[in-house]
Order: structure tokens, then C-alpha cells, then sequence
């Protein structure tokens, strides 16, 4: 958030659309690259959040999506929604750092295993809180169809454009995740 202070912000005279900021972007309009990290910071964070549940890794997965977006919008096609192509570009980075931390000799499983942070101490945000923490303990594919449908709202078409898949397969996931959560509840639960 700190980079995000620095950079100056697009004139309201301009057009905002996302396809008109990537293409000033891509052009090297440093302003237009803040409009668009601005436009879609929660978005960046809030996903590597419900993906790792922990603020300092999220807050590290969001900067590393920063850092990353000035090369990767040349790979955005300008099809589908620009919203559905970060998801994949926060679910690479999310990846990355949970791959990282493997290596790094931290266990893998530790996202899954850390409840959700900042919960305001209610019954209802504790139970959130616990079937979050059951999500991060899906395999992968699983656990991102969830995050983004659930977590994001995103209808199965727009998730499948997101992991780049076909939708059939989100419904897929969606349905043994919902089996699979059912269960890990029950364990918890006894």
C-alpha cells in the first residue's frame, strides 16, 4: 500500500476502464499502473488472504502481485473480465509463496493449520474463522474453485476463465470440496 501512495493518480478527465488503463499501462503510463493497482488492491489482497489466512503472508503475496503485474498485464488477452485474469495472477502468487515456504523447510501444511486472523471475537466469525481454516486444507484445486466462488463471489463461469479450466470442472471441485469441508468439520467438531 505504502508503493501505492508514491505513484500519482490518473486526471478524472481520462477514461478508467480497465482495458484503457492496461493499455496506457502497457505503455508505460506510470499513473494509469496506479489506477489499476488501485482499482483492484482489495481484490489482490483479500484473495491471498482466504487463500493463506495470515495477514503477513497475505500482505507478501499482495506485494509480490504488485511487483509482478507490470510484465504479466502483456499476457492478459483483453478477453473476459480483467477481474478474472488477477484471480489467476494472485492464485500463481499464492502458489509461489506456499511453494517457497516448502523449501524454505516451513511446513506446507502451516497456512491451513493457522486459524484465520483478526476475527472481532464473535460466535459466528469464530465458526467463519474455523471453516476458512478447513478450506486451506483442501488440495489445491479444491481449495481455489471455494475461495474464489464462495470467498469471491464468482458465478463457476468466471472462476473456471480464472483457473483456466472448463466449468464443468469447477462444479467438479466445488462439489467434492463441499463433501471433503463436510467432513474436516466433523473431525474438528469431535
Amino acid at each position: 500500500m505504502r508503493l501505492l501512495r508514491k505513484m500519482r493518480v490518473v486526471d478524472d478527465s481520462e477514461d478508467h476502464s480497465d482495458v484503457a488503463l492496461v493499455g496506457r499501462a502497457l505503455a508505460g503510463d506510470r499513473g494509469a499502473f496506479a489506477a489499476l493497482v488501485g482499482r483492484h488492491y482489495d481484490l489482490i489482497f483479500r484473495a491471498a488472504f482466504r487463500w493463506c489466512g495470515r495477514r503477513s503472508d497475505a500482505e507478501d503475496i499482495a506485494q509480490d502481485v504488485c511487483v509482478r503485474l507490470p510484465r504479466a498485464l502483456a499476457t492478459w488477452s483483453g478477453q473476459g473480465r480483467f477481474e478474472s485474469w488477477l484471480y489467476r495472477v494472485v492464485l500463481n502468487a499464492a502458489r509461489d509463496a506456499g511453494r517457497k515456504q516448502a523449501r524454505d523447510g516451513r511446513l506446507r501444511d502451516a497456512w491451513a493449520a493457522e486459524p484465520v486472523q483478526d476475527p472481532d471475537g464473535s460466535e459466528e466469525d469464530a465458526a467463519i474463522a474455523r471453516l476458512w481454516s478447513a478450506v486451506r486444507k483442501l488440495p489445491p484445486k479444491q481449495r481455489e474453485a471455494v475461495t474464489l466462488v464462495y470467498g469471491e463471489g464468482l458465478s463457476h463461469a468466471e472462476t473456471a476463465e480464472a483457473m483456466g479450466c472448463a466449468e464443468a470442472t469447477i462444479s467438479y471441485h466445488v462439489h467434492a470440496a463441499r463433501g471433503r469441508l463436510k467432513t474436516l468439520m466433523e473431525e474438528e467438531a469431535a
